[in-house]
């Protein structure tokens, strides 16, 4: 679900963009440490496809606010709802996946993102809470 699109006020007659993107906490496939799986009987890592499929969905959702444009940096602020502390991921390991695929989308390098921790709460429903802010 896009939350949307807000501005805030930087300087005379500039407003910041940012979008907001909800999504589903699917579990530890998001995390940089279990996203990957090894081939069987050849070399090379793949992208597991429960984790390819929450990536193209952010994706789709990233796309219509055409970031691409926006001036950089990017912030990206990810907040999370979980349904209990033992299922609490550091939101750090998740960097790695939501920033590769903002990358596949806009074409934007990953040096030209800032990455921040936001909140933590407990729910019922696991959800990710995505904010992309325009650099100044």
């Amino acid at each position: 679900m896009v939350i949307g699109l807000s501005g805030a006020s930087k300087e005379v007659g500039y407003k910041m963009r940012a979008v907001t993107i909800r999504m589903p906490y699917v579990g530890a496939c998001l995390s940089v440490n279990h996203y990957l799986g090894k081939r069987k009987n050849s070399y090379g890592f793949y992208v597991k496809s429960e984790t390819r499929a929450w990536m193209d969905e952010f994706g789709w959702k990233l796309k219509s606010s055409h970031i691409e444009d926006w001036k950089l940096p990017l912030t990206v602020l990810c907040s999370g709802s979980f349904k209990d502390k033992r299922s609490i991921p550091d939101l750090s390991n998740l960097s790695k996946v939501v920033l590769d695929e903002i990358e596949e989308i806009t074409g934007i390098n990953d040096q030209h993102y800032r990455w921040r921790d936001g909140s933590i709460s407990i729910s019922d429903e696991p959800t990710l809470t995505i904010t992309i802010t325009e650099g100044k």
